[in-house]
């Protein structure tokens, strides 16, 4: 049957050219309507430096550990937070050393890295609208501290499948030599709430307790011959570092093991967030030059456009609702202090629970559910992506989807984080309307 509306070689060539690039495979982000390198960022670093240069904030410089207290107060970045890596894996890599490792604060928004002797700080944080933002400040003192950024150096490592294909960011785990180099013959792992223990923490130092776990922490490897031989059960269950590393000029003496935990969760929720984001936005400009190049309606959504969405959607809220989640065979604590802190930042439901609240007896969180759906990068997904979101989400929690996929979830979970929801995150329900008790089905 002849086609009602052929398309000519040239209008064709003419679509694909006008195309963004994630329609022929690649994502490239670098091009509109991302546009990662000359978008505007409106990022907290940005916030904070627009601040600085109006007069209205200014950071203390501190004899001993330089802008690093000031930047932590200011950014509210709890000091509890900090874990220590000593693997050679990052920007500063000649000034770290099993004896000299990295700090690491973050919050829910920025990372902040520390490195003793170094150059500079070390500073990454969330964009609503380009996923990861890296910065970096100058350690020395000055009149006008200023934030650079980066103009692409960092995407080396951050912008992989490691970081779901976009501006991200990751915790790696490696076999590290004497020196901290991560020997790579034997492989890294990148690692999130669904590793095993034995896979985590290669090259970073851990304080906490975890009974008859065992991970990569504490430990160098012995021999290059034979480099996965590391003795974790010398590394297991260390609470003191003092006997393993000069902590003292560090702000604190810990690498608490419950911020690890939470970090790792957190890292590749936000990276599935920017990807959402990213995935939808491509997907609808792809729609625009379509529709405008083929005389259709403005509005007109393909259906390769919608399952784009759906898979996205879909990968987001497996993820926040922990699917495949390493379940913990011994309870766990950390040392810092953190696991008692980070709960209180809320939000609470009249009952006084929160989707911060802490297990750490045999899973992660008590409430299975991401904390970001509170972040603004959550908040600020397109339209089109948040609907399908909380569609999904809402279908799981109300039990409208059984799919074994969230079997790991009791009906007493499902009910408890949609009663959290309701009260901690009205839109929820607004964003549903008349589907919010209707099950959503998502196709690859």
């Amino acid at each position: 049957m002849k086609s009602q509306n052929p398309i000519s070689v040239v209008t064709l060539v003419a679509i694909l050219a006008a195309l963004p690039a994630t329609v022929m495979g690649q994502f490239d982000f670098e091009r509109p309507p991302i546009d990662y390198h000359n978008a505007p960022a409106h990022d907290p670093i940005i916030r904070l430096q627009q601040q600085m240069d109006a007069g209205d904030v200014a950071l203390e410089f501190d004899e001993t550990h330089g802008y690093l207290p000031s930047l932590l107060k200011t950014l509210d970045v709890p000091v509890s937070s900090q874990v220590l890596v000593f693997s050679k894996t990052s920007l500063q890599i000649r000034h770290i050393n099993p004896q000299q490792p990295r700090a690491i604060y973050f919050n829910d928004d920025v990372y902040i890295g520390n490195t003793r002797f170094g150059e500079v700080f070390e500073v990454s944080a969330v964009d609503p609208q380009l996923g990861g933002v890296f910065y970096t400040l100058n350690q020395s003192q000055t009149d006008k501290p200023r934030f650079v950024r980066d103009k692409g150096q960092c995407l080396t490592c951050h912008a992989s499948s490691r970081t779901a294909d976009v501006p991200g960011h990751l915790i790696r785990s490696v076999f590290p030599d004497r020196k901290g180099h991560p020997i790579i013959g034997s492989g890294t792992f990148t690692t999130d709430h669904t590793s095993p223990f034995t896979s985590r923490w290669g090259g970073w130092y851990v304080t906490g307790t975890h009974g008859s776990q065992r991970h990569m922490g504490n430990e160098i490897v012995a021999s290059r011959i034979d480099p996965e031989k590391l003795d974790t059960d010398r590394g297991a269950n260390v609470t003191d570092l003092s006997d393993i590393v000069n902590v003292k000029p560090y702000l604190s003496p810990h690498s608490d093991l419950v911020a690890l935990m939470v970090l790792e969760h957190q890292a590749q929720m936000h990276n599935l967030i920017a990807r959402a984001s990213f995935e939808t936005r491509v997907a609808e400009e792809n729609d625009r030059v379509m529709n405008k190049m083929l005389d259709r309606d403005p509005g007109y959504r393909s259906d390769l456009t919608g399952r784009r969405i759906n898979r996205v959607a879909s990968r987001l809220v497996e993820y926040m609702l922990y699917c495949g989640e390493y379940r913990l065979t011994s309870p766990v604590v950390g040392t810092s202090g953190f696991a008692q802190e980070f709960p209180t930042r809320g939000p609470h439901d009249k009952s006084g629970r929160s989707l911060r609240d802490l297990d750490l007896k045999t899973r992660l969180m008590k409430y299975p559910c991401s904390y970001l759906i509170y972040s603004q990068a959550f908040d600020q997904l397109p339209l089109a992506a948040k609907q399908r979101v909380y569609q999904r989400l809402t279908a799981v929690l109300n039990g409208a989807d059984e799919s074994d996929t969230f079997a790991h979830l009791a009906q007493s979970d499902r009910q408890a984080i949609l009663e959290i929801l309701t009260e901690t995150k009205p839109e929820l329900q607004a964003f549903n309307g008349e589907t919010a008790n209707a099950s959503l089905r998502v196709s690859d």
